[in-house]
């Protein structure tokens, strides 16, 4: 009598056949690439923003969790790609300079891919790379890919819309992630996040969710020294000069899809990135491509001379 490997008879189970199938019907289940697209882009528009950031569990003898932190402002969110398949939402931030001037700065950036063939991922300080996405993986969920002000890259993550129990969510698989200014800044014992994304959308808006470790080194093993949970909530508000957000990004709009398309080219090229991370502006790119922006906005520099000086700063860093 002919024997097969334990191995074999497992695979063909009716158990693995029937979770094999429980998990193709839930793919199938949320794959409405339609509904995700004009859910993501329910995201885009002009907020309100607050802040909310607070260490919750120390899991270190001795930490003592920072003192939460709520701020907030005003955002300008436009879908500055829009197609089926993928969606870029910039954000502006605007703000008072204290002598009645508003001062606009671009923001964070996210992109969203439906089911994409690689994701690009954080993997250690200073350091991405391009993850290929099994077709199993990436079948009907989303990559959401977020980038620095100077549109180098923070992290990526794969992750489905749903619509179960009344609720419009994406919830992205666990993800490493570079330390925010908050923490950068301030000589913490941790390296990196590892943790969940949700962007929810709610009846007054959206909400983009975190639930974060912060894990660093200990007697030289990595050690998560306390729990995070983040809101950021957006709710849509015209009580700001979003005029000012929108000049910004009639002026410069050309000199950053130039500088996106240089990241791209590096990335691809590399399969992957390897960036220096500064605390305060993120990275070593961040302060000489906002100040060409800045240099395009005022007038001191034509849109060709800071793109050519911004290609030429990327390939070379």
């Amino acid at each position: 009598m002919t024997r097969f490997p334990l191995a074999f008879a497992l695979a063909v189970s009716p158990f693995a056949l029937a979770a094999s199938a429980t998990a193709q019907t839930e793919q199938a289940r949320y794959a409405d690439r339609a509904r995700d697209h004009a859910a993501i882009m329910a995201m885009a528009g002009t907020f309100k923003v607050t802040f909310d950031m607070r260490e919750t569990t120390p899991l270190v003898a001795g930490y003592t969790p920072y003192p939460a932190k709520l701020s907030g402002g005003h955002e300008v969110v436009r879908a500055i790609v829009d197609t089926p398949d993928h969606i870029v939402l910039q954000h502006l931030l605007v703000v008072g300079d204290g002598n009645g001037q508003t001062m606009v700065v671009k923001h964070w950036r996210q992109d969203w891919t439906y089911q994409p063939a690689s994701v690009l991922t954080y993997v250690a300080p200073g350091r991405w790379r391009l993850r290929p996405v099994a077709e199993r993986e990436r079948r009907g969920a989303w990559s959401q890919t977020v980038w620095q002000t100077d549109d180098s890259p923070r992290y990526g993550a794969i992750g489905r819309w749903r619509y179960d129990d009344g609720a419009t969510r994406w919830t992205s698989e666990e993800t490493r992630r570079p330390l925010a200014r908050r923490d950068a800044t301030r000589g913490v014992p941790y390296d990196h996040y590892l943790g969940t994304n949700r962007h929810v959308l709610t009846p007054s808006g959206w909400v983009h969710e975190q639930d974060n470790a912060k894990i660093g080194s200990k007697d030289g093993r990595a050690t998560t020294f306390v729990h995070e949970y983040v809101v950021n909530t957006y709710v849509p508000a015209t009580d700001f000069r979003t005029a000012a957000a929108d000049d910004y990004w009639a002026r410069t709009r050309d000199y950053w899809a130039t500088v996106r398309a240089a990241w791209d080219a590096r990335i691809a090229a590399q399969d992957g990135l390897t960036l220096g991370e500064v605390a305060d502006t993120g990275s070593v790119t961040a302060h000489e491509l906002m100040l060409l922006a800045d240099d395009i906005r005022s007038g001191e520099a034509t849109t060709a001379s800071a793109a050519e000086q911004a290609k030429a700063l990327i390939r070379k860093d």
